[in-house]
């Protein structure tokens, strides 16, 4: 099938996590004929959330759009649906990993995902955690953030404010930075 005759759909599944529940998903999507380019699952409290980027012919989507509203109401699940289009990748020269432990408090996330807006670095991928302490007051929290900027020149100023923004949260931050326009890597910000 030529790229101009795949067409794309990105859905999104939420319900009560349970066994099998993932399976019964991922083989309607293949008995529709679709294929799952990317995905994504995860669990948040007791719901689970499963991520898809599906592609196929024109027939094969549309089949996926007019029965899994049918599967997701029997499987007791909030099915939201969207057509999309192949994005072809964008040459990014820099990619920007950074891992965070930090005590848990309101603002945090956003203190970090502001500081890569900033730079108007890309945010690919964020995942967070909170790991209960002894007290409320000692829980920490956990933060993996995948960025890709645009420009390579911002990515010593990333690095130089996150060590800031680390600091100044009392936090454990580690960066690492692969700039793949000089293939020059950086690494290990403590």
């Amino acid at each position: 099938m030529t790229a101009s005759s795949q067409h794309y759909l990105v859905i999104t599944a939420l319900g009560a996590d349970r066994p099998g529940i993932v399976n019964t998903i991922t083989r309607h999507v293949s008995s529709c004929g679709c294929n799952i380019e990317d995905s994504r699952l995860a669990m948040l409290g007791d719901e689970f959330t499963f991520i898809m980027l599906l592609s196929g012919s024109w027939n094969a989507i549309t089949l996926i759009e007019s029965t899994l509203p049918l599967k997701g109401a029997e499987l007791d699940l909030l099915i939201v649906m969207k057509r999309t289009t192949a994005r072809p990748r964008q040459a990014l020269p820099s990619t920007v990993w950074v891992q965070i432990e930090v005590p848990d408090s309101p603002h945090i996330i956003e203190r970090f995902t502001a500081l890569f807006d900033t730079y108007n670095t890309n945010i690919a991928e964020l995942v967070s955690r909170t790991q209960p302490g002894e007290n409320a007051s000692a829980a920490q929290l956990f933060i993996q953030i995948t960025a890709h900027s645009p420009a390579s020149q911002e990515v010593s100023n990333i690095e130089q404010a996150f060590k800031a923004l680390c600091t100044e949260l009392n936090a454990q931050g580690s960066i690492s930075i692969v700039n793949y326009s000089q293939h020059d890597e950086q690494d290990g910000v403590e």
